[in-house]
């Protein structure tokens, strides 16, 4: 749920990167860490807690301050949920309070049935946290489409976006950041555009 500050005129939106493991959350917030125009003050810093494999086990966090909305500063924080399921719990925590959802799929046709069960997870964890997942701003992104075996993006739609209303996808290479600021610039749009429909309700 987004954070407003009245005394210091700030809007603080939480978005969630969510998929199975080493789809490649983790690094779409290194390529917008590392690529971002900001002011140096404005980029928080980056904190990655992850084992030798380079699996996250918590999350990155890396707040990002935007454009004034309203007479509001804007920062995002950015959160990745660790990708394997023993981790479950940790997923549920920092879903909490989420405002935008990212879902990163693995586009190798190997990985399709862990993005179909990380898709269903994130649901079920929702759920758990009394939220609906058609109330978020949400996007989806299909990663690694380099590799050889990549699945065609309509099988991937039909397997993950196959609902009334169909959430934008962006097709990804994160590794070269191709479609990581696509991604990111869609979600925050979507949640921008939320902020002021409802500021503009609750003057009405």
């Amino acid at each position: 749920m987004a954070i407003i500050n009245n005394a210091t005129k700030e809007l603080q939106v939480k978005i969630v990167y969510y998929g199975p493991a080493l789809c490649g959350k983790t690094t779409n917030l290194q390529k917008v860490f590392a690529n971002v125009q900001t002011a140096p003050e404005n980029k928080g810093k980056m904190v990655s807690l992850a084992t030798n494999s380079d699996r996250t086990l918590f999350f990155d966090f890396l707040p990002l301050e935007a454009l004034t909305i309203k007479g509001f500063k804007t920062k995002f924080q950015l959160y990745t949920v660790p990708g394997q399921v023993i981790y479950n719990t940790t997923r549920q925590l920092v879903l909490r309070g989420v405002d935008g959802i990212v879902f990163v799929a693995d586009s190798q046709y190997e990985k399709m049935e862990e993005n179909v069960e990380s898709f269903a997870n994130l649901e079920e964890n929702l759920k758990t946290l009394k939220l609906n997942l058609a109330d978020i701003p949400f996007v989806v992104q299909f990663n690694k489409r380099d590799l050889p075996n990549a699945a065609p993006v309509e099988y991937m739609e039909y397997l993950l976006n196959n609902r009334e209303v169909r959430m934008p996808s962006f097709t990804a290479c994160a590794h070269r950041s191709e479609g990581v600021f696509e991604t990111l610039n869609m979600i925050t749009r979507m949640l921008l555009n939320k902020f002021i429909n409802e500021s503009n309700r609750r003057v009405g």
